[in-house]
């Protein structure tokens, strides 16, 4: 449980286990502590880095808008790999932590040893679809600004398994990183040429067809559903979960140094 400051900004971050450097990076509006069920199954086989993405959890809450982006976060995903020493690391993530690893992969190719995409969308080529994810989330935003954190009960189980300081963060973020300028990251899945998986949850009904998109796109991906799960298939079943995790990982020899 640490801290790692870059520019001025303070980011939380824990580290688990030994071996192979493998990052995992939260959604949005969750936490690194959404990672919890998968520390156990991971952490004997390699150094687990999980994290506060800017804005969230025990990271800082930036006062300045433009301090959220996605070339931010995937800076400070390279510093938290420096910080730990790691030239190279498996990169995964759920839901935008998803999208920010693929945008890290086009970034960083060399740091890239392999690629865990769950419950995540690959952005979008049409200009009008990018308009309309990047409304709704604008108005995620706005109920942040407005209604502060409210009520999470009924949130996903990884936003339920999390907690904020306060939601000034959040609605920056979602203004920041959660919304998309371009079509980079999409277009950039056939150029991806390290071992992938393509996680989703069975009842993650909006992500069903991204999840079948990149799998077909994304050379070699290695395409998984896990029954009873929803948006957090880590968390709804994480028994299956970590068995397709570890498989792939075993099968692609990905815990033995690079």
């Amino acid at each position: 449980m640490s801290k790692l400051s870059r520019d001025g900004v303070s980011l939380y971050y824990e580290v688990h286990g030994e071996g192979p450097a493998l990052l995992l990076t939260h959604g949005f509006s969750a936490t690194s502590q959404m990672w919890k069920g998968q520390i156990d199954a991971l952490a004997p086989h390699f150094t687990v880095i999980t994290w506060d993405m800017r804005g969230h959890g025990q990271s800082d809450y930036p006062a300045d808008p433009s301090q959220y982006s996605e070339d931010a976060t995937v800076a400070d995903m390279a510093a938290l790999l420096d910080q730990v020493g790691a030239r190279r690391a498996v990169i995964g993530g759920l839901s935008l932590g998803g999208y920010m690893s693929l945008a890290f992969h086009r970034a960083h190719p060399d740091r890239t040893r392999a690629l865990l995409i769950i419950d995540t969308g690959p952005g979008y080529k049409n200009d009008q679809a990018r308009a309309g994810w990047n409304d709704n989330a604008v108005r995620r935003a706005e109920r942040y600004e407005t209604e502060g954190l409210g009520d999470l009960s009924r949130a996903s189980a990884e936003v339920r398994a999390s907690s904020h300081r306060d939601a000034t963060g959040l609605a920056k973020a979602a203004r920041g990183m959660l919304t998309q300028r371009d079509s980079r990251v999409i277009e950039s899945l056939p150029e991806i040429q390290v071992p992938a998986i393509v996680i989703v949850g069975e009842n993650d009904a909006p992500f069903l067809a991204a999840s079948d998109y990149m799998a077909a796109k994304i050379p070699g991906a290695t395409r998984v559903t896990i029954p009873n799960a929803g948006h957090a298939a880590n968390i709804d079943n994480p028994e299956s979960f970590n068995e397709a995790l570890t498989e792939f990982l075993q099968g692609a020899h990905l815990a033995e140094p690079a």
